[in-house]
């Protein structure tokens, strides 16, 4: 089995961003619980409507394109794909065919194949009984297709890949790209096949998050090359991903692309994108902020932070931003590590807690500041606060706000270092832990572990530890 490759392209769908839809002026808003809400005759595919193309749809994909080192088309057209079903009342999709807005191009190591527009279809509900129903507030929704090369290998590539697009799309503003919510969709073309030569294409749909695209490739891995070791054919066909069961089923014969008899609109311009100036590749490449993996290498370079911190701030910009402002903040540059080591630990352990899983975007929501928090960075770097001071401080920041020092101060956090105050405090510890003595003596070195523990207690946290440390040494030798 393990003499098999595995090979792999994505298309991924990702409805795009904009106030209205891809050909009409009805609403894009395919969440609105009251069904068919925003409805027009175009999108309803009324007979003698005419389509309209949808600016800032064409935009978005063509930051996109230039994001990952595209080809922007000069010339483009819109097509229509001929199918019937009854999600797309037209008997035809508007989509692109020999002509899209993007050609080539790569990320995260994957090449592209392309990266066009088409309009999205309506959605079904499948009632329990002997029909279904079809809400048409998805229908015409700009959607943008992204195809791959077949150059992935391994299931983990794959959703690693799909990973990096969405945090591109957010990064542009193009889409939220939510797969929970079908706002991302995708469908991996697999196969295996022990030569150099490519195996029998299988087609999986269905796959509504990046766990189930892993899960589901890694099946069609094992499924096909059981079925070849059994001398038996895989067939080219288009199977469905069943979470719950951990599967793949079948679902169709693979349609190829004469299936659809691609002609181009007759009732769309064709588009010559050199001559729109908002268009053009200067333009467009300025109205790039900094894409993902260009932060990473600057994180890098710049603040020295660990892999694991980096990716924390790359995946979400609101804590990069905050980061980056405290950084400005703090009075030495050494300070950086620990300032990223509270803020992706203990302050978004604390957002997390109030805020819920996935509200670390909210951090600016709590009472701490940047400037708060590179403070109380500083007072931990001057050994003034302890750990656990911090800590406490750190809450108090962020339930309460205020400035680290005075907070500290207030509370009687500022860390003990007197010498003389700590040996008193020793001393009482020793006093009162007769048998921890006893065992540090006999050789358990834990055990002075121990009695620094209960003078930090007896200090409730503001003792230096240490100081501590070096004072029940002496005592105790």
């Amino acid at each position: 089995m393990k003499d098999y490759t595995l090979t792999v392209g994505l298309e991924i769908h990702a409805e795009l961003r904009t106030l209205t839809k891809m050909f009409c002026d009805s609403k894009n808003d395919p969440f609105n619980s009251e069904p068919n809400a925003n409805v027009c005759p175009i999108c309803m595919g009324h007979p003698g409507t005419l389509p309209v193309i949808n600016k800032e749809a064409v935009r978005h994909v063509l930051r996109v394109g230039t994001a990952i080192g595209g080809t922007i088309a000069d010339f483009t057209e819109f097509d229509r794909k001929n199918y019937f079903y009854p999600d797309i009342p037209k008997g035809y999709q508007i989509s692109q065919y020999a002509y899209p807005l993007v050609t080539g191009g790569e990320l995260s190591g994957v090449k592209i194949t392309r990266v066009h527009l088409e309009e999205d279809t309506a959605s079904s509900g499948h009632d329990e009984g002997d029909y279904s129903l079809v809400d048409f507030n998805r229908a015409g929704v700009p959607l943008m297709e992204l195809v791959t090369e077949p150059v992935i290998h391994s299931a983990e590539e794959a959703g690693d890949f799909g990973r990096e697009l969405q945090l591109l799309l957010r990064y542009l503003g193009a889409s939220e790209a939510n797969m929970e919510k079908g706002e991302m969709r995708v469908e991996a073309n697999i196969s295996v096949s022990k030569t150099k030569e490519f195996g029998t294409k299988v087609e999986v749909k269905n796959l509504n998050s990046f766990r189930s695209v892993e899960h589901a490739i890694a099946y069609e891995y094992d499924r096909q090359s059981a079925l070849l070791e059994k001398g038996e054919k895989v067939v080219q066909e288009t199977r469905g991903w069943d979470d719950n069961k951990g599967s793949t089923f079948s679902q169709r014969k693979k349609e190829d692309s004469h299936d659809y008899r691609y002609f181009p609109d007759p009732d769309l311009p064709k588009l010559k994108i050199s001559e729109i100036p908002e268009f053009r590749a200067t333009v467009l490449a300025k109205s790039l902020p900094e894409l993902p993996s260009a932060r990473r290498l600057r994180y890098r370079d710049e603040f020295g932070i660990k892999d694991q911190d980096i990716e924390t701030y790359v995946s979400n910009p609101e804590l990069a931003r905050f980061f980056e402002e405290s950084v400005t903040k703090l009075e030495k540059k050494s300070q950086v590590m620990l300032l990223s080591n509270y803020l992706s630990t203990d302050l978004l352990g604390i957002v997390k807690k109030t805020f819920g899983e996935g509200g670390e975007s909210r951090i600016w929501e709590t009472k701490v500041t940047p400037t708060s928090l590179a403070s109380l960075i500083s007072l931990i770097d001057a050994k003034t606060l302890s750990s656990r001071g911090a800590k406490d401080t750190l809450m108090i920041l962020v339930t309460e706000g205020g400035e680290a020092k005075a907070v500290a101060e207030a509370k009687g956090l500022i860390q003990k270092s007197d010498p003389a105050a700590l040996d008193m405090m020793a001393s009482e510890v020793i006093a009162e832990n007769a048998t921890a003595v006893a065992e540090y003596k006999k050789g358990k070195t834990a055990s002075l572990m121990f009695l620094v523990g209960q003078g930090m207690k007896k200090s409730k946290g503001s003792a230096n530890p240490e100081m501590l440390k070096e004072i029940f040494t002496k005592k105790l030798s």
